[in-house]
């Protein structure tokens, strides 16, 4: 949300001229990728895919309504209403902040279905997925008013925050499904508190004065938290580290989507929170992204602690 103010493949011959034993490697890899392609499509359903389409789709229908219109569709701090309440977070005044929405809500929403439903996680993503498109923007909207000042708010990428808190609990779920089927949910936290450090670090200055202090002590406690949590509460891995990782290397197809996952949700931070947020005639509201994110994270990692969509 923003304020206004060809390669050539080489093979080692064996004895005898033959490169059997490296071509049966790149077959066994097809084959792998070939399995993992077909469970997902196999998993994946029509109506889930058409409903992915509806937040694009309303987000360039709004667009496309003039620009006079949009702008009184946003989200006034001074003047508050329900409709712009809900409606800012779907309104967006250029081409460009329209796009990189666009571009992040596919990344996130694309990898997040697909940990679902290779998680066995499908009615949490989109129990998340339903509440962040229609509740969401009014509880964003209201925790702004905390922070007074003559602007304007309007843009997806709260919403787009909330997936990507969604993306990291479904990518833990997808790894203990997949990978370490004995490893428990209590370890989520951890993760939390680390990604929270991350996002310190990267929106807040560093340094040995004021605000900088205050980021890179929440930028070290985050992870530090993390350890702490994860020692508390005997989080362990049932499988050495080392068996997961020739696990997951010998999966083509499902190794790779664990990897991908790892790394938007290590990424995504890098876009919703930029070093320096004004540019273009607006300023990024971090704040909004923070909420955003935490909110995205904590309700879903609730509803899974209670034991909510157990099978």
């Amino acid at each position: 949300m923003s304020d206004l103010s060809s390669e050539t493949d080489r093979s080692v011959p064996g004895r005898g001229g033959s490169d059997g034993p490296v071509r049966d490697r790149d077959a066994g890899a097809r084959s792998g990728y070939a399995a993992f392609a077909d469970e997902l499509v196999a998993r994946a359903r029509v109506v889930d895919l058409l409903a992915l389409c509806v937040p694009p789709i309303a987000l360039a229908a709004v667009f496309a309504l003039p620009r006079a219109t949009r702008r009184s569709l946003a989200f006034a701090y001074t003047d508050p209403t329900l409709l712009s309440a809900f409606t800012a977070h779907y309104v967006h005044l250029g081409a460009d902040h329209l796009l990189g929405n666009l571009a992040g809500y596919g990344l996130l929403a694309g990898v997040g279905y697909a940990l679902a439903v290779l998680g066995g996680r499908r009615r949490l993503f989109f129990t998340a997925f339903v509440t962040y498109l229609a509740a969401l923007p009014f509880a964003l909207s209201a925790l702004n008013l905390a922070v007074p000042r003559n602007a304007i708010g309007f843009g997806f990428s709260g919403v787009n925050m909330a997936l990507a808190g969604l993306l990291s609990i479904l990518w833990y779920c997808y790894a203990r499904e997949q990978f370490a089927p004995g490893a428990s949910v209590a370890a989520l936290p951890a993760v939390f508190f680390a990604l929270v450090g991350w996002i310190a670090l990267l929106a807040l200055p560093v340094s040995t004065e004021g605000v900088g202090i205050a980021g890179l002590s929440v930028g070290v406690a985050g992870p530090l938290l993390a350890l702490l949590y994860a020692a508390s509460s005997e989080v362990r891995l049932p499988r050495p580290l080392r068996a997961h990782a020739k696990s997951v290397a010998a999966r083509p197809g499902y190794g790779d989507l664990l990897a991908v996952g790892a790394v938007i949700a290590v990424g995504y931070p890098v876009v919703g929170f930029p070093s320096d947020p004004a540019g273009g005639g607006s300023v990024v509201n971090l704040y909004v992204h923070l909420l955003g994110f935490c909110l995205g994270f904590i309700a879903p990692f609730a509803l899974l602690a209670a034991g909510v969509f157990d099978e």
